[in-house]
């Protein structure tokens, strides 16, 4: 069935586009992740232009982000002081992130910019992630313990502050860096970020895990429901039937992916992450190399109406 995309000016299969929320939503409830790093490129693959797709997959991030962190919450999961200290840099690096997008559009480098992006940051992180989970595999066959965790340059940095509900006493400088980069990131290629920032927060800020996830979600659902509203206002690039029809099938396939989650052990999952992470990053590139054309038909939404 055919479904006619006003924002994106394109007819799409519904049950194809639900199909792939469904699977997006299962693999987020899985690994714990927002999935945008997956959702944008499957929605560039089937023809919707790359600056619908990021400003549309916020807000389907955002609300299957939300569901989560009210999950988190009531188990006393997140750590409000340092959620808080977060969204001070993640707004700011969201605001920066979608003026970014803004001039990138009028200079017509945005659709290039976006999938450079996709490879450089997919193929990093995805070989980071799969290789340390590769390395944890063995560590747990062989009967290992893992490596003792000390503290670094960063624990040394001046204006700290206490965080009880984690436990920890950390200068705020390098929380608001990371919101501010994350936040960035987010608002230009339509990913949650967490899949950088839960790793961020363990090995660098030494955050324990108790308490990453949940206050992880929280930057995730304001940052991306402050890029929505931002693109809509100032880009009008926001699809609001393509984001509902992803809502639906996310939340339904998240339901599964949760549960086959608790069946596989946490060096397991990061190492099927970081495979996922990897294979779509390679397939970015090799689409980029061979059909730049065909990915990328790029359409001036705003001018030409």
């Amino acid at each position: 069935m055919q479904l006619y995309l006003p924002i994106a000016d394109i007819p799409v299969n519904v049950f194809l586009v639900l199909a792939m929320g469904a699977a997006v939503g299962f693999v987020s409830g899985m690994f714990g992740i927002g999935g945008g790093f997956l959702m944008t490129p499957l929605l560039i693959f089937i023809g919707i232009t790359p600056a619908v797709a990021v400003a549309s997959v916020a807000s389907h991030i955002a609300a299957s982000s939300f569901s989560g962190a009210l999950s988190y919450w009531r188990r006393r999961a997140i750590d409000p002081a340092l959620a808080s200290v977060l969204l001070c840099g993640g707004v700011t690096g969201t605001t920066l992130g979608v003026w970014t997008f803004t001039q990138l559009r009028a200079l017509g480098q945005l659709d290039l910019m976006i999938a450079l992006s996709y490879v450089v940051l997919l193929t990093t992180v995805g070989s980071l992630m799969f290789s340390e989970g590769l390395r944890a595999l063995m560590r747990t066959r062989r009967g290992a313990l893992p490596p003792r965790r000390s503290h670094n340059w960063i624990h040394g940095l001046p204006l700290k502050m206490r965080f009880k509900r984690s436990k920890i006493y950390l200068s705020v400088i390098p929380v608001v860096i990371v919101g501010i980069v994350i936040g960035f990131i987010g608002a230009i290629m339509g990913i949650g970020g967490g899949f950088i920032l839960v790793p961020i927060m363990i090995y660098l800020l030494r955050v324990p895990t108790s308490t990453v996830i949940g206050t992880s979600m929280v930057l995730t659902v304001v940052t991306m429901l402050f890029a929505t509203m931002l693109h809509a206002a100032t880009n009008h690039l926001v699809d609001a039937v393509l984001a509902l029809i992803l809502m639906v099938g996310g939340v339904t396939g998240a339901q599964f992916g949760a549960r086959a989650g608790q069946k596989i052990r946490g060096e397991q999952l990061r190492l099927l992450l970081g495979l996922l992470i990897l294979s779509v990053g390679i397939r970015f590139a090799i689409e980029l190399v061979i059909q730049p054309s065909d990915l990328f038909t790029i359409r001036e939404l705003g001018v030409s109406r």
